[in-house]
């Protein structure tokens, strides 16, 4: 009988636990996050064996994290897609990718950057190429808008955290946290580049881990022309293991871009970004030429 069964009955931590097993199942549910969601392809991803693979993909189902979903008849084959209870471990996986980060593989340091040759940048350049799982998440209006896809390419900024005059203000310790500011420049240069943008092909989009009304609050402050997308409940943060640190008892992304085709697809990355209108204009120029190829 597991230890979770009785003296930690009460304990929410050994109950989870008891469901999560071991360090394998939670890179099963790090995979699914991140659109690997069939067998074979999960088994060649984690290189754990079939059988172990299938007895904690079995366990997963059993409490309610994963389902299962045909994609083929003959031979019967299923997707293992998270299910509303699956995806409230994500915030967990990002607090636990941020953790490893920071004091495991980092100095400790609480950063919202990182150097060109860390494991981060090397995690997030390796993003060229792949297609982004499918994530809807809420605009700033609450309207929930699909991340990629569409006719037009996209840029997808992704930003610490933008705060209007009349909010109740910048979290604590924001101003000495290295890479932080530098939010709204970022967002108000890419409105005055907009036009250009839409020219060359090419939709903006802003995405943070605010609330939706945090964000409307600094869409109309701002003026913005493009819509911010809010990604408060990690979708999108675990599905491509992007870059966090915690700030203001928030999970928050550190600066980086993604440019996306129409496919889906991740063709270029910024990060890290050190010079937040900068950035935008060589976006611009990555767009330009992607355009004109």
């Amino acid at each position: 009988m597991r230890r979770a069964d009785l003296a930690d009955a009460d304990c929410g931590i050994a109950q989870a636990l008891g469901v999560l097993g071991d360090w394998w199942t939670f890179l099963i549910v790090r995979d699914v996050a991140g659109g690997t969601t069939r067998f074979d392809a999960l088994q060649r991803e984690l290189g754990v064996s079939r059988r172990a693979l299938a007895e904690r993909l079995a366990g997963l189902v059993e409490h309610g994290v994963l389902e299962r979903r045909p994609y083929s008849r003959h031979p019967l084959r299923f997707d293992y897609l998270l299910t509303a209870k699956g995806e409230g471990l994500l915030p967990v996986l990002i607090a636990l990718q941020d953790w490893g980060t920071r004091h495991v593989m980092g100095d400790g340091e609480l950063t919202a950057t990182a150097a060109a040759t860390s494991p981060e940048a090397r995690r997030v350049h390796d993003l060229v190429g792949r297609r982004l799982p499918e994530v809807v998440l809420p605009r700033h209006d609450g309207q929930p808008v699909a991340v990629a896809g569409g006719r037009s390419w996209r840029v997808l900024y992704l930003f610490p955290g933008a705060f209007a005059p009349a909010a109740r203000g910048l979290p604590p310790g924001w101003a000495n946290i290295p890479g932080a500011g530098g939010c709204t420049l970022e967002s108000t240069t890419y409105a005055a580049r907009h036009a250009d943008f839409g020219a060359a092909g090419a939709e903006v989009r802003g995405v943070s881990t605010q609330r939706p009304d945090q964000l409307a609050d600094f869409v109309a402050y701002a003026g913005l022309p493009f819509p911010l997308l809010s990604d408060q409940d990690g979708r999108l943060a675990a599905g491509l293991l992007l870059p966090t640190f915690r700030a203001g008892g928030v999970e928050r992304f550190k600066r980086l871009t993604l440019l996306v085709d129409p496919g889906a697809v991740v063709r270029a990355v910024q990060f890290p970004v050190t010079d937040p209108a900068g950035s935008v204009d060589e976006m611009l120029d990555l767009v330009r030429r992607r355009s004109a190829a």
